[in-house]
């Protein structure tokens, strides 16, 4: 273990846990041809069927450019179909196409399947533990972020200098 105080560390540990994370379920989704951040749209599309395409890129922190290549493979593979918003001429709803449910079956089960590899020597109170207190975190995080969003003063930079 590293040297840094505990509370630097776990910053570190939570990047490189949600890095190879990453890593690990594109491995696995490859097995379906799909990637990782395409089986992130599938799902989202699927708890929220009707999504236009900028709010699921607000949702998953996405440029609408990268998005919009997502999709476009999606629409390919027929897992997907845009539909044009009857409000708003410029904007496209989200739907799952029926070839998408059972890959999303499937999909379910090999996240199933990671999250036991992943977990294996934890107790689901060890586990619900973490994910309170993880809640907490982002929770905090997300009220920082706010703070400093509504903070228009110019910060100096450091590096620059």
């Amino acid at each position: 273990m590293s040297k840094l105080p505990a509370k630097r560390e776990i910053a570190f540990t939570i990047m490189d846990v949600a890095r190879m994370l990453r890593t690990y379920a594109d491995q696995r989704a490859r097995q379906f041809g799909i990637s990782r951040a395409q089986w992130t749209v599938l799902i989202r599309i699927d708890r929220t069927e009707g999504l236009k395409q900028s709010e699921l890129a607000d949702i998953l922190d996405m440029q609408p450019i990268s998005l919009t290549r997502l999709l476009d493979r999606l629409a390919e593979n027929g897992l997907i179909e845009r539909r044009a918003d009857p409000n708003d001429r410029r904007a496209n709803r989200l739907y799952l196409k029926p070839a998408a449910r059972p890959m999303l079956e499937q999909l379910a089960a090999l996240g199933t399947d990671m999250m036991t590899t992943v977990l294996d020597g934890l107790d689901t109170k060890t586990v619900e533990r973490m994910l309170s207190d993880l809640g907490l975190i982002k929770d905090n995080l997300r009220a920082a972020i706010g703070r400093n969003a509504n903070q228009s003063q110019p910060q100096t930079n450091v590096l620059a200098s």
